[in-house]
């Protein structure tokens, strides 16, 4: 539909020179920046990214996973008392600063304690990041993120895939320094022999609790 020549949308409104982002977002800027504006965006390569509103059963997914990940979180501190490990989700971590700044948005992550000020968290404290794709996130997720993680260098990245209201499978990935990127660990599904993985820690897939994602 066209108004005196120009088409009626709220998109054209918004497409003007005065709503590019005026200047890349660095660290510092970050820290600034309003709270509920980061909860919306990543930032990469200093630009920011919105973020799609995730399903329920991907945040229901997020929010088991990221219980089985504390879970064996505490059972390893309980054989290892030197050690402090923690479980976030949803929360910022910087992939790097030079040449411009990355900031991701991991959906759920085992890393080494850190002060609660620390934000956002740099990447050399994760151990286990973990996504789970959406059909929204796939190339994102696959692709660019699986990059980035292994170029900021994640040791472990796991790829949660879900049909319908349960998770059907889970690739565990292994960074492999000799080429800088991922490859597959191994791949996790209910019908596993094995569903625990030994590394970094002893972590246990409870697939009973992956599935009813929706009730």
């Amino acid at each position: 539909m066209l108004e005196h020549g120009r088409p009626v949308s709220g998109i054209y409104d918004w497409a003007t020179p005065g709503n590019l982002q005026p200047e890349p977002i660095t660290e510092e800027i970050w820290r600034k920046l309003p709270e509920e504006f980061c909860r919306q965006v990543e930032v990469v390569n200093g630009q920011a990214i919105r973020c799609d509103s995730p399903s329920r059963a991907h945040q229901t997914a997020v929010r088991r996973l990221a219980n089985m990940l504390e879970s064996s979180a505490d059972e390893y501190q309980s054989l290892h008392t030197d050690s402090c490990l923690d479980v976030s989700t949803d929360f910022d971590v910087t992939l790097w600063q030079v040449p411009t700044t990355t900031i991701r948005r991991p959906d759920t992550a085992l890393y080494t304690c850190a002060p609660e000020n620390l934000r956002p968290l740099p990447v050399s404290y994760l151990k286990v990041v973990v996504e789970v794709v959406s059909p929204g996130s796939d190339k994102t997720d696959r692709v660019e993120k699986m990059g980035e993680y292994a170029t900021a260098g994640i040791p472990f990245y796991w790829l949660v895939w879900v049909s319908g209201d349960n998770v059907a499978s889970i690739d565990v990935h292994v960074l492999d320094h000799t080429i800088g990127a991922y490859r597959l660990f191994r791949t996790l599904t209910p019908e596993s022999e094995i569903s625990t993985i030994e590394v970094p820690i002893r972590i246990r897939v409870e697939w009973k609790r992956l599935g009813n994602l929706v009730r």
